[in-house]
């Protein structure tokens, strides 16, 4: 776990807790580590929904899945990004998503009793991590918002500008790199993959965009 204190320490969920009490933190709150290949599921649609995972190493996506097998992706997760909480806090039975890893990753999993509970400690950073919860789940609903404003929109490339305009504005500056392959980012935004990339074929021929991958730069205001 020593290793992975600078994830945890960019975890919004431990916003102001000392790293010298991280450790005893994690062990009242009866965490513990696995360790996921890639392709596994972290969490699978219609598990109990009681644990809050983090993730310390690799990448992974929440995703939906139809009955025909169709991904729709809601987030990419990175190191330090908190997940299930939502889920775990509005008290459903079962999840409605699953997790999957997509390269060989580290998480940790916490019960959500062990964190919202009156600590027989009395830690004095309980409190904190409680409030920091509720941060978090606020923050998650502006994320969900902003998402919403961008799928709504009418076509492919009104989609697509619209996330890369906003992951522009997130970074505060016109290059950036989206954490999705084309097929990932077609999955976030509703869309066929094919449309989508000849959209971004079209924008990089009119000098709106320059893109490798998942590497971006906006080249002039998109209206």
């Amino acid at each position: 776990m020593q290793r992975n204190l600078e994830a945890l320490a960019g975890c919004p969920l431990f916003a102001g807790i000392r790293e010298a009490d991280m450790l005893a933190m994690l062990d009242c709150m009866q965490a513990r580590s696995v360790a996921v290949d890639r392709g596994e599921r972290v969490f699978r649609e219609d598990s109990p929904a009681e644990y809050v995972g983090i993730l310390l190493e690799g990448a992974a996506q929440v995703y939906r899945e139809d009955f025909y097998g169709n991904r729709a992706i809601q987030a990419a997760l990175r190191p330090g990004d908190l997940f299930g909480e939502t889920f775990a806090c509005a008290g459903v039975r079962r999840l409605p998503v699953s997790v999957e890893a997509v390269q060989p990753s580290r998480v940790l999993l916490i019960k959500l009793d062990r964190i919202i509970e009156t600590c027989p400690s009395a830690c004095g950073f309980h409190n904190q991590v409680v409030l920091n919860l509720l941060r978090v789940l606020a923050e998650k609903n502006l994320q969900l918002n902003q998402k919403l404003e961008i799928t709504s929109r009418r076509t492919t490339r009104e989609k697509l500008m619209a996330y890369l305009m906003a992951q522009a504005k997130r970074g505060g500056s016109d290059a950036f790199t989206i954490p999705f392959d084309r097929q990932g980012l077609a999955d976030f935004l509703g869309v066929d993959r094919s449309a989508l990339s000849a959209e971004i074929g079209k924008l990089r021929r009119e000098g709106v965009i320059e893109s490798e991958r998942s590497a971006f730069r906006l080249l002039q205001p998109y209206r």
